[in-house]
């Protein structure tokens, strides 16, 4: 959701402003085209580079508790018993538990109940960056498309009201799936879609009148 809504936003906002300054259509294009393949791979960059060191520190994390659990097991078992505990388990109980995690699996054990990681969780770089890149080029897609459907005094206009149309519909959307009012949902994003388009093509529009 995020990465659609930084399509839209950073995408039409381009545009817009390139638009304001009477660019022809095919730079206002090429000016688009240019603004996805950017913004996809500087999201899918950035979000590599981001879960690559949450992975790091995961195997860091993981590698000093292998050495703890080989040098102080008895240590790591208490740990164990006191986390049981603190969740509510009674302490005899929480003992029986921990020796039997430990006996089974006692790595997964900590990490899972100790360091808050489990495969799920697991950061996977690749998979992110992946993701991060297609949900931009999706939300960019729209206001790329409404530059090569419109004739060109339409464009600045037409692009502006379908990223606002997007960015409302992924507010309501977004709210609808966490269970969140509706209204500031819509309200937020587009106030804030709205806002950048204005100050991009004002740049626009001062850049266009100089250049004339």
């Amino acid at each position: 959701m995020l990465g659609a809504n930084d399509g839209i936003v950073s995408t039409s906002s381009l545009i817009v402003g390139v638009a304001a300054s009477n660019a022809t259509q095919s730079t206002i294009l090429v000016a688009g085209v240019a603004a996805v393949v950017a913004g996809a791979l500087s999201m899918a960059a950035g979000e590599y580079v981001s879960v690559s060191s949450q992975a790091d520190t995961e195997k860091a994390d993981l590698d000093r508790e292998k050495g703890e659990l080989l040098n102080q097991p008895e240590r790591e078992r208490e740990e164990l018993t006191r986390i049981y505990v603190a969740r509510g388990v009674e302490r005899e109980t929480a003992q029986v538990v921990a020796d039997q995690m430990m006996a089974h699996d006692a790595l997964s054990a900590h990490a899972r109940d100790e360091l808050g990681l489990s495969e799920t969780m697991t950061a996977r770089p690749l998979q992110a960056a992946l993701a991060s890149a297609l949900t931009f080029s999706a939300g960019a897609a729209a206001p790329l498309l409404a530059v090569l459907l419109l004739p060109l005094a339409m464009v600045f206009a037409g692009v502006a009201v379908v990223s606002l149309a997007c960015l409302a519909a992924l507010g309501a959307l977004g709210a609808r799936a966490g269970g969140a009012p509706l209204g500031p949902s819509v309200m937020r994003v587009t106030f804030w879609g709205a806002l950048a388009m204005a100050v991009t093509a004002g740049v626009g529009r001062l850049f266009g009148t100089v250049a004339g």
